[in-house]
């Protein structure tokens, strides 16, 4: 720039106010621009740094909602465990209720197993008792037989003495009868009680019947109570019973139901119950019951 040209300058700038304006203005907008452009550079790092802290956001949101799904899913599952351990609680208390009634039916049975024990042992005192007894009895009675089968050899040819000594033996032969039947009544009251349920009234004893015009001997009878029912007790003894005592016994029997009316327990009463006795005594429902049973 001539010198000339600047004193013009500097003279316009001095006189002429807009000039002056123009200039100052044309100055302060270069350095504005200047400004504008460094704002404009610091805005797009600004927004480039925000762009960023957006992504950043996002990964931190994302990450947050996983977060969050994953402690719903914890939660749930936490649930759903404490549901599973209130079970096992509620079943470990079922357990522990059902081992302590485990334990006192033990207990319970225990006790009555004791108990059955002892029954057990005064039992078998009563059956070696019992035993010991009928041992004697058979003892008797054999020697009796053979005193019957000398006295049949000694009068064979005799017929006069063997019909005296008929009456002997027949004689003896009720004696044994009589005997079975007073055992009978010592032993089938309580047998019928134990085993039975029937309450017997006062003893048993001898009764006849007429069914038909036809008279019908009951060597042991008698009259109890089952339940709360009336009932009548009719049996025999028979020293060895098989089929046949039964068959004859349960045909007396039932002509004896015709005329009592009520309803009847038949049984009967020995030394020895042969197996075909036993299946027939089923069969017509008649018990039987041997000396030495308790």
């Amino acid at each position: 720039m001539t010198v000339r040209l600047r004193k013009s300058f500097i003279k316009l700038l001095e006189e002429d106010r807009e000039f002056r304006y123009t200039v100052a203005g044309y100055l302060g907008l270069a350095e504005v621009l200047k400004r504008l452009d460094s704002i404009e550079q610091e805005i797009k790092s600004l927004r480039e740094g925000q762009e960023k802290l957006w992504d950043i956001l996002n990964q931190l949101w994302e990450g947050l909602n996983k977060l969050w799904e994953e402690v719903k899913s914890l939660r749930e599952g936490q649930e759903k465990l404490w549901e599973s351990s209130n079970k096992l609680w509620e079943g470990q208390n079922k357990l522990w209720e059902s081992s302590n009634k485990l334990w006192e039916e033990v207990r319970s049975l225990r006790e009555e197993q004791e108990k059955l024990l002892e029954g057990q042992n005064m039992l078998w005192e009563e059956v070696r008792s019992l035993r010991d007894g009928q041992n004697k009895l058979w003892e008797g009675q054999n020697k009796l037989w053979e005193e019957v089968k000398g006295l049949k050899l000694a009068v064979a040819d005799l017929d006069s003495s063997v019909k005296f000594l008929a009456k002997q033996v027949g004689a003896l032969s009720d004696t044994i009868g009589f005997g079975l039947e007073d055992i009978a009544k010592v032993v089938v009251p309580g047998w019928l009680l134990r085993h039975e349920g029937i309450a017997v009234d006062g003893e048993l004893e001898r009764r006849w019947f007429i069914v038909d015009g036809e008279e019908v001997e009951v060597n042991l009878y008698g009259e109890g109570e089952r339940e709360g029912r009336r009932l009548v007790i009719v049996g025999d003894a028979k020293s060895r019973i098989y089929r046949r005592e039964v068959e004859d016994f349960d045909e007396a029997a039932e002509k004896v139901a015709k005329v009592v009316g009520r309803e009847l327990y038949k049984f009967l009463f020995g030394y020895l119950i042969h197996p075909s006795a036993e299946d027939e005594g089923r069969r017509r429902k008649v018990a039987l019951i041997a000396s030495y049973m308790r």
